[in-house]
């Protein structure tokens, strides 16, 4: 008998040998992660003139066609994704789920670091990055750059998909704050306006310096201005176990004077000894919204939510060569170091 729970590489495997993924092409050399999968661009973006969800009586193509699109970009060459617009991309993978099993997406880490903002939007859909039990059929990405305008292309992984067995089974929450002491006298990283584009194919080839601006620490504490954008890390460490899974959610709302996350999966064996980590930090993706706004050392930012895996899994976050294994304060791996 199968167990409840989050699926590990394992059945995720599984599943899409048995139908439940479908792909335009095989997947890629890591593409399946611990506990979830990465999803790949397609062909086409297409240029909207607003978000939108179908609702339970619409596919996304039928609102596509309603006067919705303004132009199409070809992505198989690479186009310029700018900042302020919003894009829907269809994805390679499709679902055909079983009755027991559903789906929840998230922006990769990656992505959440460059404030892009994503949402996987499914058929019929009432709610973002999400595909209820027994879904069958596409998945689109929802793609608006914030702070840095992209080069993207076909097969790009901006997003990642997490498979639920059965009824959302949560074990534990743990509240993370926000470290404002410091790593070797630097407690963050604030984006720079009017930066250059971040060419996603690009690993490691963009000076940090020319799109971010150092923040030393300064009595624990700092002024969030509206509407910049922050990388800041966690004053706790964070360890998920092989037999479980996290997702950065958001603090109680009436803190209210910032967005303190954008990417928020963790896999069994984050910050694991055995896995090449030593209790990594989470990194927090802060932005600022009306009014300026003071934050302290030690305050909470966000919560983490820890749910049972159905089974470990054969490769734990570390063991596949991540960026982010046993990080401090870490922009996104398009960064030089």
């Amino acid at each position: 008998m199968t167990a409840p729970g989050i699926l590990p590489d394992s059945e995720i495997r599984a599943l899409a040998e048995a139908g439940g993924v479908s792909v335009e092409q095989a997947f890629a050399e890591g593409q399946i992660q611990p506990a979830s999968l990465d999803l790949r661009l397609g062909k086409t973006a297409y240029r909207l003139r607003a978000s939108f969800l179908p609702g339970k009586s619409r596919t996304v193509e039928e609102v596509l066609s309603s006067g919705l699109v303004m132009h199409e970009l070809d992505l198989e060459d690479g186009a310029v994704l700018e900042t302020g617009c919003v894009y829907l991309v269809p994805l390679m993978e499709a679902l055909r789920l079983p009755a027991d099993t559903s789906a929840a997406m998230n922006p990769k880490s990656s992505t959440g670091r460059i404030d892009v903002f994503t949402r996987v939007i499914a058929d019929r859909a009432s709610a973002f990055d999400h595909a209820p039990a027994g879904y069958s059929g596409p998945l689109f990405v929802e793609i608006s750059p914030r702070t840095f305008s992209i080069l993207a292309r076909t097969g790009d992984r901006l997003v990642q998909a997490r498979f639920r067995r059965g009824e959302r089974r949560i074990t534990r929450e743990v509240t993370v704050s926000v470290d404002l002491e410091g790593f070797d006298g630097r407690i963050g990283w604030r984006a720079r306006r009017h930066a250059g584009l971040i060419d996603l194919s690009r690993i490691g080839g963009h000076d940090k310096l020319d799109y971010w601006e150092p923040i030393d620490a300064r009595g624990g504490r700092m002024v969030l201005d509206p509407g910049e954008f922050y990388i800041l890390a966690s004053r706790e460490p964070v360890i998920i176990p092989l037999e479980e899974a996290a997702e950065m959610a958001p603090i109680a709302p009436e803190i209210g004077e910032f967005r303190a996350h954008y990417a928020g999966f963790f896999d069994p064996g984050f910050g694991v000894k055995e896995a090449g980590g030593t209790g990594g930090r989470a990194v927090l993706e802060v932005r600022g919204r009306d009014v300026p706004f003071i934050l302290e050392h030690g305050q909470p930012a966000a919560r983490l939510v820890y749910e049972s895996m159905s089974a470990t899994p054969d490769r734990p976050y570390g063991t596949l060569g991540s960026n982010y294994q046993a990080q401090k304060l870490k922009l996104a791996k398009y960064f030089n170091t």
